[in-house]
């Protein structure tokens, strides 16, 4: 007797498609219990009162010549976003990095 084949097309396995559901599940459960971090962004230019109402989400900082972020972000995509809107503003970001803790 020769043994049922999947359809064209692939039906997949249910164990194949379980285990799927599964490394899925458990992908999106770490994310969800990864602890925000705080990072630090900096880019050329003392931003003025326009450019810190655009940031006001995070803490401001004013170097020599440059400005530095700090936000605490739940996730890496976060801070792709963030340095998306800063970028988009046409700043040039020069520093990126993870805020070290106190207690850590």
């Amino acid at each position: 007797m020769i043994p049922a084949h999947p359809r064209e097309g692939g039906d997949e396995d249910p164990a194949a498609q379980h285990a799927g559901r599964t490394r899925t599940t458990r992908l999106r459960e770490a994310r969800l219990m990864a602890r925000p971090q705080t990072y630090e962004i900096t880019f050329t230019g003392q931003a003025g009162s326009t450019l810190r109402a655009a940031f006001a989400d995070c803490q401001i900082s004013i170097g020599s010549g440059t400005t530095t972020l700090r936000a605490e972000l739940p996730d890496q995509a976060a801070l792709t976003e963030l340095i998306a809107r800063i970028t988009g503003l046409g700043l040039e970001v020069v520093d990126v990095h993870l805020a070290t803790r106190s207690g850590q």
